[in-house]
């Protein structure tokens, strides 16, 4: 009802079916591995960047803000589960480099920076 008053257009999806018309979740982008978060993480972020550097801040704008935050979000998500797993990983290669099993190092050392390679490109 909010956007009504404000005079925004909003697409007819983005309007619930209840009788106070809010908004409805947008449905995000799927971030199922970490290459698709991180690429959702750049084409969101740059486009979020474009919004907020603005002068201005229109109702559309804000809408289109609320609609990438939810991809956005769920991108981190998977970008935080990734990392603190990478973390664990890393660790690995610690240990392995204290206790001098070279093994450990390489094949621990080989997943972390796979996994760094994805997220510095």
């Amino acid at each position: 009802m909010t956007a009504l008053i404000w005079g925004v257009n909003l697409p007819a999806a983005a309007l619930d079916a209840t009788s106070d018309n809010r908004l409805e979740h947008y449905q995000a982008l799927p971030a199922e591995t970490l290459e698709q978060a991180v690429t959702n993480l750049r084409s969101h972020n740059d486009h979020l960047q474009r919004i907020v550097d603005q002068a201005q801040l229109s109702d559309e704008d804000l809408v289109k803000v609320h609609e990438l935050t939810y991809t956005l979000e769920l991108a981190l998500e998977r970008l935080q589960d990734e990392l603190s797993h990478t973390a664990d990983v890393l660790e690995e290669v610690h240990l392995g480099s204290e206790t001098m099993d070279s093994n450990r190092v390489r094949d621990n050392a080989a997943r972390y920076l796979e996994v760094m390679q994805q997220v510095l490109r």
